[in-house]
């Protein structure tokens, strides 16, 4: 009966051992779960990235306004015979002494 149960005890451990230290155990799958999560959520905000990027080519593509809002704010172009104007600051930073530069 010793015998019975012993190598009854060593079949439920062997049965268990992939279950709990396997290559497919709890550990590694939780841990996986949790990888898959993570890479969901940070495939959520790159598809929205992509969508954002998505519109703007759209609008560049179909329409001379955008081209030029864009050409304006990014490239800082003028159309002929605008003026451009810039705005300074009345009080600009004093230079730093070259003395006070830490090398």
């Amino acid at each position: 009966m010793k015998t019975f149960t012993l190598l009854l005890a060593l079949a439920l451990i062997g049965l268990q051992w992939p279950l709990w230290l396997g290559r497919a155990s709890v550990n590694a799958t939780t841990k996986m779960e949790r990888d898959l999560s993570e890479r969901k959520s940070s495939n959520a905000v790159l598809i929205a990235r992509n969508s954002a990027l998505e519109n703007e080519v759209k609008d560049l593509k179909s329409g001379l306004q955008s081209v030029e809002e864009y050409a304006r704010s990014e490239l800082g172009m003028v159309k002929a015979g605008e003026i451009f104007f810039q705005v300074v600051a009345e009080n600009p930073p004093p230079p730093v002494p070259a003395a006070a530069v830490k090398k």
